[in-house]
């Protein structure tokens, strides 16, 4: 009995494959075949998910927090000479910060020192991770960092995206989430909209635009950057369909569960991918907004730690060891 475990981090807890292993436990316990596939959306955790298959050799490079502190960042190299960098590292709303988070003056400028490193290196391309960003700044802060080091001679920029906001919105359905209240929202929206029409092509209202509050728009409209679905994108390097394949369920987990899971998030694209298989959801919380997104689910169970991660994939395992055999008492 093959079940899919796919979760994405619990953001700031628990990473996707800590996640995945407790469910894995719990679910060996029982008849199931846990096959263990961590997942990622383009958020925080996507460069370590996609580390194994596409064979990247990471390397530290000096950077820059949303406030301006020096950090350390890190370019992923792929074989194909493909440089990797995610944005939550080095400009993430979890960022290690000792003075005010402010989020007005939370820039980008560290994640366009790692850009401009990598292609100041060589990369053949540069795919941006863009999803938890503690930032509102339309991107303008990589774009002086990039600037600032030379540009990207060139090379052709991917921005992975875990949702399809437009630039013109992404302060408004997001900046509240990164600390800003209803007087800096409304501000910070004003800014976007005053920074869409400095750039070479306007991102205002383009799909996807507002990934890393405008990060994304930037790039596209600068570098012409093919904004894409990270969800999408990780699952396809993982070869998702293949996993998939002659699976009893699949296990998704995500930190919260709640109506943003359904746009543009992991869980969304990985029902997407398992119609006709049973899908179970194990979360660190569930948001009372769930909606439709509830009754895809045979299961969802609420699991804070690892203990109660892996009695979960233990309470899946028995279920689906029952469910088995009615079937086959039904066919009897």
């Amino acid at each position: 009995m093959k079940v899919v475990v796919a979760p994405d981090s619990f953001k700031g807890t628990y990473t996707a494959l800590q996640v995945a292993t407790a469910i894995g436990r719990g679910l060996a316990q029982t008849p199931a075949v846990p096959v263990l596939v961590p997942v990622a959306d383009g958020g925080e955790g996507t460069v370590a998910v996609l580390a194994e298959p596409l064979g990247l050799r990471h390397r530290a490079v000096p950077a820059r927090n949303p406030w301006g502190a020096e950090c350390e960042g890190t370019v992923a190299l792929a074989p194909s000479g493909a440089a990797y960098i995610e944005l939550a590292q080095v400009c993430g709303i979890n960022a290690p910060h000792e003075g005010s988070r402010d989020p007005v003056t939370a820039d980008t400028y560290g994640v366009g020192m790692l850009m401009a490193d990598a292609a100041r290196q060589g990369a053949t391309e540069i795919v941006v991770a863009a999803g938890g960003s503690a930032t509102s700044d339309g991107g303008f802060g990589a774009l002086r960092a990039i600037e600032e080091r030379g540009g990207l001679r060139g090379t052709p920029v991917t921005v992975l995206t875990d949702v399809t906001t437009p630039y013109a919105e992404a302060a408004r359905v997001f900046g509240p989430q990164k600390g800003a209240d209803a007087g800096q929202a409304a501000a910070l929206t004003l800014r976007l909209h005053h920074r869409a029409r400095l750039l070479r092509r306007d991102p205002t209202y383009v799909p996807r635009t507002g990934a890393a509050g405008g990060f994304a728009g930037a790039m596209w409209a600068q570098f012409e950057a093919e904004l894409v679905s990270g969800a999408d994108y990780v699952l396809n390097a993982l070869s998702f369909d293949d996993r998939l394949a002659d699976a009893e369920a699949v296990v998704v987990g995500e930190g919260r569960l709640d109506v943003q899971s359904s746009q543009g998030k992991i869980v969304s694209a990985v029902l997407a991918r398992s119609a006709g298989i049973a899908c179970f959801a194990v979360a660190g919380s569930v948001g009372a907004d769930l909606g439709p997104l509830r009754g895809e689910f045979m299961e969802i169970i609420v699991a804070s730690d690892e203990a109660a991660m892996e009695a979960a994939g233990r309470a899946i395992g028995q279920r689906l060891r029952v469910r088995q055999g009615t079937g086959r008492q039904a066919l009897g």
